[in-house]
Parts: structure tokens; C-alpha cells; sequence
């Protein structure tokens, strides 16, 4: 079998003597190159093929973020994985990368010896076998973008303005992991603030991440977009955004749905897990229930959709292999015979639209 080529990119040479020796531990993977900061980095990408590149943020001469923009200026393929210290207070600065084209990350403990123990050594090396199996980030010009960004504002204004009141209670439930960050920026600004229904969202993100994403797309969109919060009344027009380290689930009380956040153990080995949200839909009173599958590493949603659909009305859309930054939850949902259309990422937030109406 031949290993997986990685390069390791930090300042410190404790730090990268202890991320080494995790990559190494495992067969599959390789150090084959090192970098002391963005600088070398950038030297060695640009002469080398790797299938995978970690990557510091806080860094002398060139930081991982400067490094990102070099390698999105020049067209430069390269799957980075972000691990840093930064990543847990500075959840602006992880969103940065990933929007720069990162495609996952991972908290570094704040110093070498605490990477040796408890599951970090696990998370570093599950994360990262995610990571190499991604579709490299496609990076577009500015021009490009804008161009998209109209075409789809045009399209979106004439499904709003044909747009029938679906009739009856319906509600949205998606589930994204890996890529998700980015891909959610294709989808949740595009849905209009008098959508005829709420959406649950389950992004997998560390403690501390969720509520940095909910404002980034709350800025973003028409539509409101929160954090969950235990209790919280599920109203239409709004994103309830699972947080990091709680499993969300929908419940009733004294006649309203609301956000009941519950600490039961990982499933599939991330918390928040997707399969309880959908669970949890079962015994609610909705006529119609939208499922949406976006890009993501495992299996996360397709138990709980199987469980949902053997109960309620429910209409499953996964997102398209092609569009997909790792085509893993949405394969698992499309192999089991569970979804019901395969829609590209530009397409999914129209396709919401159509199934559940606008409120007049």
C-alpha cells in the first residue's frame, strides 16, 4: 500500500516533532516534507505533490492564512488541514481558512505534551484521513463569483415572486460536515426571510465554533440564523444552528416546538450528530419535512433518515457527488435507496424553496 504523503507546517519543532510522530504512527500516512513557516511551505508545494498538508496558523514570515491566499492567487492545488491553537478562541480566524480553501481543521492542545494525550492523537488522524480523501478546493476569481452570485440572485427572484404557499406545517432539517462551512454559504443566504418553514441545521464543529458560523451567516442572509439554545421557540424564517459539543433535537412544549439540547453520547463519532435531530422529528406534527444531505466525511444522517422516513412524509434531497468537498454522508443516503433527488450545491437552497413555500 503506498502511504499518504503529508507535509507538516509549524513553527515550533517540539510541535512538529509530536505531529509528526501521530502521522507516522499510522500506516497509511508519511511526513514527507516539513516547513517552519508559509514561506518554505509554499517553495515545497510548488515543487512537490502532496496528498495532504498540515497546516499552523500563527507562523513568522508567511502565516498559514497569507499561505492560503498565495496558494488561491496562484491556482495551487493543495488539500490543507488546519491545526492550530488559534482554532478554538479564534473560530473567525478558522472560518477565514476554510473560506480560503482549508478543508477542515482540528484544535491543537496549547502545548506539545497535552497533543500526546486523551483523544487528540485519535481526532488529529481522523480528521486528516478526511482531508486526503477530499476534492481539492475549487478556486474562482472574483469576477467568476459575482457573476454566479447574480445568475443565481436572478433565479432566486423569480422562484420567489412564482412561488406557491406550500400548504400545511413543514419544516427543513439539514446535515453537513466536512466542507459544510463553505458549502452552507451557497445555501443558507440564498433562502429568502418569508420561508414558510424553520430549519434545523447540524454542521459537525467543535465547542466553540457554531456560534462564530451562525453570525457569519447570519450576516450573510435575509433569513435570521441563530445558535441553538435549549428552549428556544422554533419559529419559520429562521436557522437554528446546532452547537458544538450538544446533540439538538426538536421537542413540544406547552403547544410550540422548541430546541431541546441533550448531552447523549457521540454517534458516529461526532456530537452534534445529525441522526438524533431527524429522530427527533418523528413524533413532531409537521405535514412535510424537507432532509437535506450536504457534503461530509462518514454516514451521519442516513440512520436517522431511514428511522424518520419509516414514519413521517419526508422528502430527502443529498448533494451531488460533483459538488461535493468529500461525497461521504450524501453517498451513504443515496446508497441506501433513501433519497428522493441528487441536486448540485447551487441548487439546493431553489430546491428548498419549491417544497416548502413562501409566506405571503
Amino acid at each position: 500500500m503506498n502511504k499518504k504523503k503529508i507535509l507538516v507546517v509549524d513553527d515550533s519543532a517540539l510541535m512538529r516533532r509530536v505531529l509528526c510522530d501521530i502521522i507516522e504512527s499510522d500506516d497509511r500516512f508519511e511526513v514527507a516534507g516539513k516547513a517552519v513557516n508559509g514561506l518554505e511551505a509554499f517553495d515545497l508545494i510548488s515543487r512537490n505533490q502532496y496528498d495532504a498538508v498540515v497546516l499552523d496558523v500563527n507562523m513568522p514570515k508567511m502565516n498559514g492564512l497569507e499561505l492560503l491566499e498565495e496558494l488561491r492567487k496562484y491556482k495551487i492545488k493543495a488539500r490543507v488541514m488546519m491545526a492550530s491553537t488559534d482554532t478554538r478562541e479564534g473560530a473567525q480566524t478558522t472560518l477565514d481558512a476554510l473560506e480560503l480553501g482549508a478543508l477542515d481543521f482540528i484544535h491543537k492542545p496549547d502545548n506539545a505534551y497535552q497533543c500526546k494525550e486523551g483523544i487528540f492523537p485519535t481526532e488529529f488522524l481522523r480528521v486528516l484521513s478526511g482531508v486526503v480523501v477530499s476534492n481539492y478546493p475549487v478556486f474562482q476569481s472574483k469576477e467568476k463569483i459575482e457573476e454566479e452570485k447574480n445568475k443565481s440572485q436572478k433565479v432566486l427572484e423569480i422562484i420567489k415572486k412564482t412561488a406557491d404557499k406550500v400548504p400545511g406545517n413543514k419544516i427543513v432539517a439539514i446535515a453537513s460536515s466536512t466542507g459544510g462551512p463553505k458549502a452552507l454559504q451557497s445555501v443558507i443566504p440564498r433562502l429568502p426571510a418569508n420561508l414558510d418553514a424553520p430549519v434545523l441545521l447540524v454542521q459537525h464543529m467543535p465547542i466553540g465554533f457554531t456560534a462564530s458560523l451562525a453570525e457569519r451567516l447570519n450576516n450573510l442572509s435575509e433569513i435570521k440564523v441563530v445558535e441553538a439554545s435549549e428552549g428556544l421557540t422554533v419559529e419559520k424564517g429562521t436557522v437554528y444552528i446546532a452547537p458544538g459539543g450538544k446533540h439538538m433535537n426538536l421537542a413540544t412544549s406547552a403547544g410550540k416546538y422548541t430546541i431541546h439540547l441533550s448531552d447523549e453520547p457521540s454517534r458516529e463519532g461526532v456530537k452534534p450528530c445529525a441522526n438524533y435531530m431527524y429522530e427527533s422529528l418523528i413524533e413532531s406534527k409537521f405535514d412535510n419535512i424537507i432532509c437535506v444531505v450536504m457534503t461530509g466525511m462518514g454516514a451521519d444522517g442516513t440512520e436517522g433518515i431511514k428511522n424518520l422516513k419509516a414514519k413521517k412524509k419526508i422528502h430527502v434531497i443529498s448533494q451531488s457527488k460533483e459538488t461535493c468537498t468529500i461525497y461521504g454522508m450524501p453517498k451513504s443516503v443515496d446508497v441506501a435507496g433513501l433519497s428522493d433527488q441528487s441536486a448540485p450545491l447551487d441548487d439546493l437552497a431553489q430546491e428548498v424553496i419549491l417544497r416548502v413555500g413562501i409566506a405571503k
